[in-house]
């Protein structure tokens, strides 16, 4: 499989039947737009835009498609892309262009003909609805947002503001200090890397451009200071933010920027969670329960039972979750209450919690009253850490000396997957101990109106209880899946039925490599 192809197009309406006949070939696909007498760069920025939409139509997310600009603005130009093309495709008989391309991008296999070799004369012509007021380009051209995963709306979104740019392109890319308040904040990608992925895409588009992309803390960015600016883009939905920017640049008497306005690419998926555009919030929605990062190797771990760290946030549903995988087939094991088990008398986390807590903490049948036991703890760090001293070493004696009991067989089949469900997994460090770890979030705003409506506190109460735990950006960055429940139970189960199939598919495949 040619892992990168460039499809020369000169018959849009064929576009469709190329695509489908290539995506097996191809995970990348530039698309180079054999067009006919040179036209002013902006007047394609209808078809293009149309040609990204309806390309998800037919290949999906699964060919990264790039359509290149460069040759619309300079009829003669350098063959610069990011990456290696293997193979050449056309949707009509244009042997001398191919072979030039094939020249020019070092090409050995020839060219793949997808059409009747008589078909020779085409050559894309601009839609007759091309008016005059959108063929204006600018020296230097502004834009800002996210961009994090690149995906169809972005796309359309950035070649619209190349194409409208002559010299200088402007991008402000977003910082955590403005992205909080996103879906799923944890799993959007640093800026610093989705300002390189940034760069890299529109370099490839077009390398004739001076490309200025800078981290921004706040809506305006560049725009508030930068004197040479003409030409703001925004979408539909950000054209008041555009006005605003107008208005600061006012005060500061720094000229008016013209406005373009894009509208936005619908999204197919109507389920009440997805929003209702093509977005980067809907990609990382899209991720719950899928292969968020490939599992470190565990050659202190037996193959078998293959154990799963469950854990997550205070409120975030991991118990529900870890239930689901129970009903799914995986043997769980509830650390809060193998905890419950070590706490009883004759244990030796029993006989370390009394000695140094005193028998004050002591129910009246001898037991750990832990009503008693937390309020000598919480609030107090010291007294708390030197409990976790005692508890957890303990907890994870008695877990691994119920894993050895799953594996001698004594109880009965040994299972295929263990589900290790604990809160304090992290903060314990028992990664080490699961071949992968799987993690439960929601926002913490949802959590703390759980954990007020589920434990009858206030919310300051709430808070605190809150800020005693992981964060969700230090559990997501040691988990290999992720899931939130912050939407219907449905749907958090749909999750879990995805990572479920999807580890056994990668257990199965591996127990038949080993055979």
């Amino acid at each position: 499989m040619a892992s990168t192809g460039l499809l020369v197009v000169s018959n849009i309406k064929q576009l469709g039947k190329s695509l489908r006949s290539i995506e097996k070939y191809v995970n990348s696909l530039y698309i180079h737009l054999n067009v006919s007498a040179p036209s002013p760069a902006p007047a394609w920025s209808r078809l293009i835009s149309q040609l990204y939409a309806d390309s998800g139509s037919y290949v999906g997310t699964k060919v990264d498609l790039r359509v290149l600009l460069t040759p619309l603005k300079q009829q003669q130009q350098h063959m610069k892309l990011g990456k290696t093309v293997d193979i050449i495709f056309s949707d009509a008989h244009q042997p001398e262009l191919c072979d030039r391309l094939r020249a020019a991008l070092n090409i050995s296999k020839p060219t793949i003909f997808l059409e009747d070799p008589s078909n020779t004369d085409l050559q894309l012509q601009l839609p007759a609805t091309t008016e005059a007021t959108n063929q204006m380009a600018y020296p230097n051209v502004v834009i800002g947002g996210t961009f994090d995963r690149i995906h169809i709306g972005h796309k359309i979104f950035l070649t619209q503001a190349v194409l409208r740019a002559h010299k200088r392109l402007v991008v402000g890319v977003t910082t955590p200090a403005m992205t909080k308040n996103k879906v799923l904040p944890e799993l959007i990608l640093p800026y610093e890397e989705r300002i390189k992925l940034l760069r890299e895409f529109l370099t490839d588009i077009d390398n004739t451009l001076q490309y200025d992309i800078v981290p921004i803390d706040d809506p305006f960015g560049p725009t508030a200071s930068d004197p040479d600016l003409q030409l703001i883009v925004v979408s539909a939905e950000t054209l008041r933010g555009a006005h605003k920017v107008n208005e600061l640049r006012a005060t500061k008497e720094l000229c008016q920027l013209d406005i373009f306005t894009i509208d936005i690419v619908e999204s197919k998926v109507n389920d009440g969670i997805h929003e209702s555009k093509v977005s980067s919030s809907n990609t990382r929605i899209d991720m719950l329960g899928t292969r968020w990062r490939q599992p470190e190797a565990r050659p202190n771990l037996p193959e078998r039972p293959y154990i799963i760290g469950l854990t997550g946030g205070i409120a975030s549903g991991k118990s529900k979750m870890a239930e689901r995988l129970g009903n799914m087939g995986a043997h769980v094991i509830d650390c809060d209450k193998v905890a419950h088990d070590v706490y009883e008398p004759g244990q030796a986390c029993y006989e370390k919690i009394v000695k140094h807590f005193g028998k004050d903490i002591l129910a009246g049948d001898g037991r750990i009253d832990r009503t008693k036991l937390g309020p000598r703890v919480f609030g107090n760090p010291q007294e708390l850490q030197l409990l976790n001293s005692i508890v957890w070493p303990e907890l994870m004696v008695e877990v691994n000396h119920r894993l050895a009991n799953l594996r001698s067989g004594t109880a009965g089949p040994m299972p295929k997957i263990v589900v290790l469900e604990a809160a304090v997994l992290l903060k314990a460090g028992w990664e080490t101990n699961c071949h992968e770890v799987w993690s439960m979030i929601v926002p913490p705003e949802e959590a703390i109106k759980r954990v007020m409506e589920r434990n009858n506190l206030s919310e300051i109460e709430a808070r605190n209880r809150l800020a005693n735990q992981v964060n969700n950006a230090d559990i997501v960055a040691k988990s290999h899946v992720i899931f939130s429940s912050q939407w219907a139970y449905g749907f958090t189960q749909l999750q879990a039925e995805r990572a479920w199939q999807m580890l056994n598919k990668e257990l199965d495949a591996k127990q038949h490599s080993n055979l």
